[in-house]
């Protein structure tokens, strides 16, 4: 390799970039990988069964229950009653696998009507139920 020190009496910027060193570390890096791919490889030859694979579990369709401001429920957004909305979730406590009960509760409600639905899910034994919430405005 050669460099130039001295000083010349032109004072041109050299543009090109010096490449040895990278094919340098390229080519020991290829060797490295070429020596080291038979020794990972190297295993026991057996003969694998064949085996085709069949899910097990399919996962069932959520069920949205909607509460508006004046604390009315919403199932699948149909209106029911506390009756009804209790008879439903009982029904759909048994299924198996079951699904899972996203509630969608408007802002403006008060605690006591979304509260009312988790305890309708709690009596009717669902083991899931998840809030759904509306994510900030980016940059707010």
């Amino acid at each position: 390799m050669a460099m130039s020190v001295g000083q010349d009496d032109s004072d041109e910027v050299i543009s090109s970039i010096n490449t040895t060193p990278l094919v340098d570390v390229m080519l020991v890096l290829l060797i490295i990988f070429l020596i080291t791919i038979p020794v990972v490889t190297h295993t026991v030859p057996v003969q694998l069964p064949k085996e085709t694979i069949q899910p097990l579990q399919t996962t069932p369709k959520s069920i949205v229950i909607a509460v508006n401001h004046d604390g009315d429920f919403f199932w699948n957004e149909k209106q029911v009653d506390a009756p009804t909305l209790l008879a439903r979730l009982k029904t759909v406590s048994v299924m198996t696998p079951q699904p899972e009960v996203h509630v969608r509760g408007d802002q403006s409600a008060r605690y006591e009507f979304i509260g009312r639905v988790i305890t309708e899910c709690e009596r009717a034994g669902i083991a899931k139920v998840s809030f759904i919430t509306e994510p900030p405005a980016r940059g707010g």
